[in-house]
């Protein structure tokens, strides 16, 4: 995959937390972990469905409390990205979840923007910073990290929607989503994963999302299919997060082709990749082997994920002519 760039647009930067950091973070600090060792905590990465990643997804933060904790964990992700080819990166956070747990969310900024500044430098990776809003937790709570957010003047490119989908539809966080549009910053939204089409909709509708993250659930409905191939609305799709947390069965049954077909605008990208099976360029390799994905379509892929991107025009026209 190295030999093709292309950006990565959908990674959530805590599901970068490998099993060996995780040990060696709880170390740093002090912490006792609930696991054996490494063994006993991989054994847990048999998922059945979001909500059973979810748990662990959330559990396993509790190592992550300083900013030098955060920079380690967005270097390493940096670094193994990079080897696959990304080349421009649009990085999610969860700010809730550190917040909850008593970190300061400067700290946290402090750490992953520290590794971005540096990224372009030192690994020739361009980057962004979209601050995700958990759905499940109280609207009020989404409220005032914005606030708090823009309080700091966190420099993020946009915000997201992110956590558990089921029976937590965007409509929820349409004033939320609203003010952060007046602020000037893009909006992305994950819907149509385990939610309905409907979620699609409300997600461009309500939020005004200029990327729907992941959107596989739109081919159920074709009014929904011609507006996102109309609009050329991008779909950040993960095809290993799909087959992991059961939205398809196996990764030769991935309808990733099919949306090709239809004219949509389908990007790759690697979700969570230290949960999944790996980064972007395993979900590239795996796909090849599964729906026997061509040079020309990776190529389409590619090209996609640097145009979806929010990168500035002279960045984009660089990685295109590479």
């Amino acid at each position: 995959m190295a030999a093709t760039p292309f950006a990565e647009l959908h990674m959530h930067i805590e599901g970068a937390l490998g099993p060996e950091l995780i040990f060696a973070l709880a170390d740093r600090n002090r912490m006792h972990l609930p696991y054996s060792g490494l063994a006993d905590l991989e054994s847990r990465y048999e998922f059945t469905d979001l909500q059973s990643f979810l748990d662990l997804y959330y559990a396993n933060m509790a190592v992550l409390r300083t900013a030098e904790d955060f920079a380690d964990l967005t270097r390493d992700y940096l670094r193994r990205a990079s080897a696959a080819g990304v080349r421009h990166a649009e990085i999610f956070f969860d700010p809730q979840a550190h917040v909850t747990r008593g970190v300061p969310l400067q700290e946290v900024l402090d750490g992953i923007l520290g590794a971005l500044d540096a990224s372009e430098r030192e690994f020739g990776v361009s980057s962004g910073l979209i601050a995700s809003f958990l759905r499940d937790q109280p609207v009020h709570d989404a409220e005032e990290i914005l606030g708090e957010l823009l309080r700091l003047r966190a420099p993020i490119i946009g915000v997201g929607l992110d956590s558990a989908e089921v029976g937590y539809p965007p409509t929820l966080f349409e004033d939320v989503f609203a003010r952060a549009r007046s602020e000037g910053l893009h909006v992305v939204a994950h819907a149509g994963e385990e939610g309905p089409p409907e979620y699609i909709w409300q997600a461009l509708d309500l939020l005004g999302a200029e990327r729907i993250d992941h959107g596989v659930r739109c081919l159920e409905d074709s009014a929904l299919i011609q507006r996102l191939v109309d609009e050329e609305i991008p779909l950040t799709v993960c095809p290993l997060s799909n087959v992991r947390l059961r939205v398809v069965d196996s990764m030769d049954e991935h309808p990733l082709r099919t949306m090709l077909q239809a004219g949509l605008r389908v990007t790759v990208n690697s979700d969570d990749p230290a949960y999944f099976g790996g980064d972007v360029g395993e979900n590239f390799a795996q796909l090849r082997t599964g729906i026997g994905l061509t040079e020309d379509e990776i190529e389409t892929l590619a090209r996609n994920s640097i145009e979806a991107s929010f990168a500035s025009d002279a960045r984009k026209a660089e990685l295109l002519a590479l």
